[in-house]
This record gives structure tokens, sequence and C-alpha cells, in this order.
């Protein structure tokens, strides 16, 4: 169909309407206070999610998925971007391959960050992948010292480590509850044995002696035989580094071989699953370490305890508060280097300095948090009460 032609005035009109539609949507395009797409930022969280384990495993990633949902909720701009931040979850089932092998997964799945892991014996292998990555780690609740000693500056830890935790529980024995002879039994893991060596050299500083060494794995049930050589050197006090579940059984079977030492367990084992599991076996003569503060000293302690059950329908196991604020130290490094990009705003998560639900969040130059605390706990009237807590 023939189109009729357009007057030269109204030519000129059409033309210079473009012109000023194509100008306009160029300025728009180039201004800095134009919107720019929202990104999607990807935080790897890395834990023991099946196995004997697993509901520490889940309380961890808990905190991460409780920590991501309250960033969203602020809708963050980061480097000229609105963020949505999103949570890529692994199991590593407390198993060393397996956690090299979901480690390398995250790299893969171009995360920003991981929260994790949370055993010793797997964050160690895995901080060599993250390291050479450039990614940043963050572990809850890996207490072995030689993960930080490893010289990776892209490692972090949320709590204190094994000396730490080594040097409380072997004076608290010795000095604190006056149990002079003392039996060590570990479950032969990165944590488990580290944290023995630990609790060795304090027994013996503080004055004490230690009778026995024993071990069994993490997955033993049936300590009789180790318990029945530790009863014949007749002990005052036990130390039992492992998992609650092993450390449930180890009492128990403590109970039926009538020994009536005290017994200190590591922080793995100060949990809720403990008691229950262990049962008519739990008395007053019953104690573990918290690699950190309890609930009542967090300055957010009690707001987060509450929103944590509501929101799972569970208490807080373990170290959910510390996965909690490992996700928004990574948060705070990202929006003072305004940047999302890990090689960036690592430099920015070295020198940190915040206020956490568990308290001040600052790194040393290992990556170790700074003043950490340990916790000794008692057992009385169906739970553990805090005793002390050393800094």
């Amino acid at each position: 169909m023939h189109q009729p032609r357009l007057h030269f005035c109204e030519y000129l009109i059409v033309k210079t309407l473009k012109c000023t539609t194509a100008m306009f949507a160029l300025a728009l395009a180039t201004s800095p206070f134009s919107a720019r797409a929202d990104v999607t930022v990807k935080i790897g969280q890395v834990s023991p999610l099946t196995g004997e384990l697993s509901h520490i495993g889940k309380d961890d990633e808990n905190g991460v998925r409780l920590a991501i949902e309250d960033l969203n909720s602020r809708k963050l701009r980061i480097g000229g971007q609105t963020v949505t931040f999103a949570l890529d979850s692994q199991d590593d089932a407390a198993d060393p391959k397996t956690a090299v092998t979901v480690a390398q997964k995250l790299i893969d799945d171009k995360v920003a960050g991981v929260v994790g892991h949370a055993n010793s014996g797997t964050s160690i292998p895995a901080s060599k992948i993250y390291s050479d990555a450039g990614i940043p780690m963050i572990t809850e609740s890996a207490t072995n010292p030689k993960l930080t000693a490893q010289g990776y500056k892209s490692v972090f830890r949320m709590v204190a480590n094994d000396v730490r935790q080594g040097t409380v529980i072997g004076t608290y024995l010795v000095k604190d509850l006056k149990a002079s002879r003392v039996a060590i039994v570990d479950d032969r893991t990165a944590y488990g044995q580290g944290l023995a060596d630990e609790v060795e050299k304090a027994v013996k500083a503080a004055g004490g002696t230690v009778v026995v060494r024993e071990y069994g794995t993490d997955k033993t049930t049936n300590w009789m035989a180790v318990l029945t050589t530790i009863k014949s050197h007749v002990p005052t006090g036990i130390v039992f580094t492992g998992g609650d579940t092993q450390a449930a059984s180890f009492a128990q079977q403590a109970q039926k071989l009538g020994l009536k030492a005290k017994l200190i367990a590591g922080d793995e084992a100060c949990t809720p699953q403990f008691i229950k599991l262990a049962g008519s076996a739990m008395t007053d003569n019953m104690y573990c370490t918290l690699a950190g503060v309890p609930p009542a000293k967090m300055p957010q302690g009690d707001a987060f305890f509450k929103r944590f059950q509501q929101r799972f329908g569970t208490p807080v196991q373990l170290y959910a508060p510390y996965a909690y604020d490992a996700v928004m130290a990574m948060a705070g490094a990202m929006q003072a280097a305004d940047s999302t990009d890990p090689k960036v705003y690592l430099a920015r998560l070295q020198t940190l300095k915040i206020d956490g639900v568990t308290g001040p969040i600052q790194f040393d130059a290992n990556g170790d948090i700074r003043n950490g605390a340990i916790t000794v706990r008692q057992f009385g009237q169906g739970d553990w009460h805090d005793r002390s807590v050393v800094r």
C-alpha cells in the first residue's frame, strides 16, 4: 500500500522525537544514578548433613540460612547493585576425602565465600582448595590449630582453637575439680587427637598426672575394653575428646563399670544430644567445654536463640550463632569493599571489625578470632549449666 509522504515540518518533528528518545535512553543507561540489574551472590556452606553428626551439621546450615534470609530482607546494595544472597549447601559427611570433593564443587559453582567446614579433619584438607581459588573460608567450629597455622590468608576461624580449649580442660580438671589422676580418650580424628594432645600438656603443666591414654574411632560404640583398662589405673578425672554420640555411649558404659571419676568432654559433645542419648548416665560429675561464649554472654544471644527456635522448630545445638556471624562477617567485608568479588573483599575481611550476635568479630594475622573464649559447663537438672568463661 502506498504510504503518504510526510510534510517537511512533520518530518522534522518525528526525527526530533526519535533523536530525543534515543539520547534520553543513552543518558539513563550511562547515568551513575541509574538502577543496575540485581546480582545473586552464592554463599557456600559445608557441614556433615548425614551421619552421626548430622544434627550439628544441620544446626550450622540453619545458622547460615537464617543469616542469608536476614541479609536479603535488608536489600543491600554493593557495587551499585542490589544483592540477593543464595545458599549453596554441601554435605561432607565429616569425611576428609568428601570434603575435598565438595570444596571443588563449590569453587565450580562460583561461590563468593564458604562457611565451614564444621570439623577439623575436613576443614584442613579443604582449606587448600579454597586458598588456591582465592575464596574466603570461615569455619564456625573447626578448632585444630593446624588449620590457621598453614599460612593461608583466606582461612578464618570464629571460635578459640584447641590450644586454648585443651589448656582450659586440663587446668580446670586439676586445679578446680581437684582431679589430678587423669585418663584421656580420643576418637583419632584431627579434632579429637589434637585436642587430647593439648589436654595432656595442660594436665602436666597444672601438676597432674596422665595415668593412661586410650582411643577409639569416630565410629566406635563399644568402649568396654578401653574403660576396663582405664578403671585399672584408678583415675579421678577422665577427658573424652570426640563426638556426642560416642561420648554418650562412653558415659553409659562407664556407669555400668562403676567408674566414679569426673568426666569432661570436648566441645563436639557439649550438646543437648549428648544429654538425650546418655540418659540416666548423666550426673553432676559430667562436664563439657564450649569453644565460645554461652547464650547468656552473647550480646544478641537471647533474641537469636528465640528466633532460631521459631524459624526451624528446634533449639540451637552448638555453633549455629557462629555460622550466622560468619555470613555477616563476609557481607560486612563486601560492603566495606563495595564488591562481592572474593579477591577484592578478602582484604577487608582480614581487617574487619564488627559486632555480631556472638560478640565482637575481629581476626588476627593468622585468621583466628581475637579474644576467643572457652566456656566450662556442668550437667545438672537435665541441662548444661555454665560454670566458667575463660578468655
